[in-house]
């Protein structure tokens, strides 16, 4: 029998299929009579639409429909709601316009879909899509978040006064004045979280499909949570009962929060399929995904610090926009909402003061994107916390040293409200800086120094805030005692499959290979929040832990009858019911077996073995660690090289200490991307795109980033059963403050005091140049 449990680095049951071409994605997927759709996209960043005329389009060869929003209108097709708003973090709802599946009379960001063009062939879409008349007014827009809410500045809804959709305040201002009155040291600091891309391995796509017979809906489509989908369409845009549309997520190649959106492309191959009789089929190609994916970030913070003449700190103030863009994302309110909680991160800051705005602007929309808020936060906080150090010559690690929350406040609330139940802040800390040998920096900077070469060494400590709402887990057994279990979370790439099999493999004691994972079909799994905000192994692994004690429960009525004993006198371990004090046993795969014979064969039972069991936690979880860049900076060139780079991650009990690794090195990457090389960038006269291809909008390479040293502290989560914090978002929080402090410290005796994210070549040369050397 091969059984794999819990903390095994037990590799990924998935990747052979992935490896070999053998996944189904979306688009792998084809349905009898399938056409093609192409959405035709506004190339003005705001303008009036005057006229479409889609008279020769609709006649071209192979058209079989070109659909506008007059037809939307006609329809009467509803627009895509926000669901998670302001609301939810104590604020106000705000102004919440929907998003139109085809922009009607105005066009508010470039790519806004105008028209849906349905062929025979993708390419004879395309074709016609050009044959497509629209005349455009163009109209003012504003692209950039700082110049958004100023006065004057063109407005994206009338009905948002200086594009500002809705307003956020924590903490105590009145405390947090009085203490910056009577602080021995303020530092202050403007900051940008630069707008990023996900860029998931696999684009969106989407497959609708609609029965005639029945009036219902089957839509395949590239999401992290089919569950999510279903209530938006049916209620809000089809007006349709939710039964009548089943959504369907087969394999997924990535998601990072941009696929956790309803999309206008989710309704259009839906729509058209209904009106066409036929299967209607939409790929993403990539300059499309570019602009009309759901971005991340864009953040502008004004920060100040507040501290004592030893460093201890005493209040800070923070006052942050975040670009919404023209329209509201599903949970568009998720990265300022969480971001307001999180600027306090792991320090003991006696005052706080956070004023949050989420503005509009003539950009795709924005929403959650690996870390949704807390990476903006951490990096206001642990820039500002470098700053100070420098400014009163104090070690960053020393600085640090003296403001964490011990151990012995826990569980500690912050000035926000958050109550962190466990964490080990200064031990973490202190391993990082062993393992990087920050002793030993001075060192490594003098011989670079001999080489030409400016080192720089930076640290950062960040707090995630995870595993949010709660989920549903079902164990069933079939006739042959192997388990199936159908998951409310949804995998798309993160090894469910196996961590999911290695769980049940330990607490039932069934063979790990005799073990499948279903999920993303809403006919199949009756009830499921998907996966996003890194709570599948904390909410998901627990509702699963609670269903596999249902099954215990009921084996042991059906062994007790079986053996003859009483359920009490019954002892399960390694897969097996005891009776206590004899060598009476039977194995649970066996009650299996015989739970589903018919009643009247010998031993029968006849009821089948499955449970379902949920978990809601009572407050998140607070994935915590250090993170320690060390790098190399040409001073002619502007090229920064990362030469080493140390994580300690707190994440509590590791299911796959393989996978868990696999986690922290993506989220690494991605927020060295972040610092270093990527941005989604806008034309601030025009709006248009700047970065629509991958020549343009740059991401890390394998030969950009040096083999990472990982280690963890795992400090047992007290909000769950199994122990478990998230893990998915962490590198991306702790990256971008570290590898930006580096960078500040090998150029500091330059006189450089920041240089901003990304911090490309040209953009190191420049604060290079611009630097007065002290």
């Amino acid at each position: 029998m091969i059984k794999f449990g819990i903390g095994q680095p037990v590799p990924r049951t998935e990747d052979p299929r992935f490896l070999t071409g053998s996944g189904r994605f979306v688009d792998d997927i084809a349905l009898p009579r399938q056409v093609h759709g192409y959405v035709l996209r506004s190339p003005h960043a705001h303008a009036r639409v005057r006229r479409i005329d889609a008279a020769a389009a609709r006649a071209a060869p192979g058209v079989l429909c070109v659909l506008t929003g007059a037809d939307a209108a006609q329809d009467k097709l509803g627009g895509i709601p926000v669901v998670v708003t302001p609301v939810a973090w104590g604020g106000p709802p705000g102004h919440q316009p929907l998003h139109p599946v085809l922009a009607r009379e105005r066009v508010r960001h470039v790519g806004d879909p105008v028209a849906f063009i349905v062929a025979e062939t993708p390419q004879a879409a395309r074709d016609a899509a050009e044959l497509v008349e629209i005349d455009y007014e163009v109209l003012p827009a504003v692209v950039d978040t700082a110049a958004a809410a100023e006065p004057g500045a063109p407005l994206v809804w009338e009905e948002a006064p200086r594009n500002v959709a809705y307003a956020l305040e924590r903490g105590n201002k009145a405390a947090t004045d009085a203490a910056f009155a009577g602080a021995a040291h303020v530092t202050r600091l403007r900051l940008v979280n630069n707008r990023l891309s996900a860029n998931a391995l696999e684009p969106r796509a989407a497959l609708g499909a609609h029965d005639g017979w029945s009036g219902r809906f089957t839509l395949h489509t590239s999401s992290q949570g089919p569950h999510k989908l279903r209530p938006v369409l049916a209620r809000a845009v089809f007006r349709k009962p939710d039964r009548d549309f089943r959504i369907l997520c087969p394999d997924v190649g990535g998601g990072f929060g941009m696929k956790a959106c309803v999309y206008p492309e989710d309704v259009l191959v839906l729509w058209a399929a209904r009106r066409l009789g036929r299967p209607v089929k939409w790929v993403a190609e990539r300059s499309e995904s570019l602009m009309s994916d759901s971005h991340g970030r864009d953040a502008v913070s004004e920060a100040a610090l507040a501290l004592d003449k030893d460093g201890r700190f005493l209040a800070l103030r923070v006052a942050t926009d975040h670009a919404l863009g023209a329209y509201l994302s599903f949970s568009s309110a998720v990265p300022a909402g969480l971001g307001s909680l999180a600027y306090v991160n792991v320090y003991d800051i006696p005052a706080v003061h956070v004023t949050v705005r989420g503005v509009f602007t003539h950009t795709t929309w924005t929403g959650p994107y690996r870390g949704a808020g807390k990476p903006e936060a951490v990096y206001v906080i642990e820039r500002l916390i470098d700053r100070a150090a420098r400014e009163m010559a104090i070690d960053p690690a020393e600085l640090r040293r003296r403001n964490f929350l011990p151990p012995e406040r826990m569980p500690a609330k912050t000035p926000l409200n958050l109550v962190y139940d466990s964490g080990r802040f200064a031990a973490a800390m202190e391993k990082a800086l062993d393992i990087a040998d920050w002793q030993g920096f001075a060192a490594r900077r003098a011989e670079a120094a001999e080489a030409g070469k400016r080192r720089g060494i930076g640290l950062a400590y960040f707090i995630e805030i995870a595993a949010p709402f709660n989920d549903r887990m079902e164990i069933r057994f079939d006739e042959a005692g192997t388990v199936t279990v159908l998951a409310g979370t949804h995998s798309h790439g993160q090894g469910h499959e196996t961590v999911y099999a290695q769980m049940v493999s330990e607490w039932l004691g069934v063979p790990f290979d005799g073990v499948r994972v279903l999920q993303g079909d809403t006919d199949l799994v009756s009830f499921g929040r998907g996966t996003y905000g890194s709570r599948s192994m904390a909410i998901g692994g627990s509702a699963l832990k609670n269903a596999a004690d249902v099954i215990i429960d009921k084996a042991r009525v059906m062994a007790a009858h079986l053996l003859e004993a009483a359920p009490v006198d019954l002892a399960f371990a390694d897969g097996a019911f005891t009776v206590a004090g004899t060598d009476r046993a039977i194995a649970l795969v066996d009650i299996a077996k015989r739970a589903h014979a018919p009643v009247g064969w010998p031993g029968a039972l006849g009821i089948g073995l499955e449970a379902a069991g949920a978990f809601a936690p009572s407050a998140p979880n607070f994935p915590n660690g250090c993170h320690v860049c060390e790098l190399e900076v040409d001073v002619e060139t502007g090229a920064v090289t990362i030469l080493r780079y140390t994580a300690v991650d707190d994440s509590g009990v590791i299911i796959n200490p393989l996978l868990f690794e696999g986690q922290i090195h993506g989220g690494i990457a991605q927020g060295i991307g972040q610092a270093l090389l990527e941005k989604v960038a806008y034309d601030a006269a025009s709006g248009q795109l700047l970065s629509a291809t991958f020549s343009d909008y740059a991401m890390p390479r394998a030969d950009d980033l040096p083999s990472f040293h990982l280690d963890e502290l795992g400090t047992p989560c007290k909000s769950n059963p199994l122990g478990v914090k998230g893990a998915g978002e962490s590198g991306t929080v702790g990256a971008p403050p570290a590898v930006i402090n580096a960078i500040i410290d090998a150029l500091a005796p330059l006189g450089v005091v920041d240089v901003a994210m990304p911090a490309t070549p040209l953009a190191v040369w420049q604060a290079i140049r611009k630097a007065t050397p002290p």
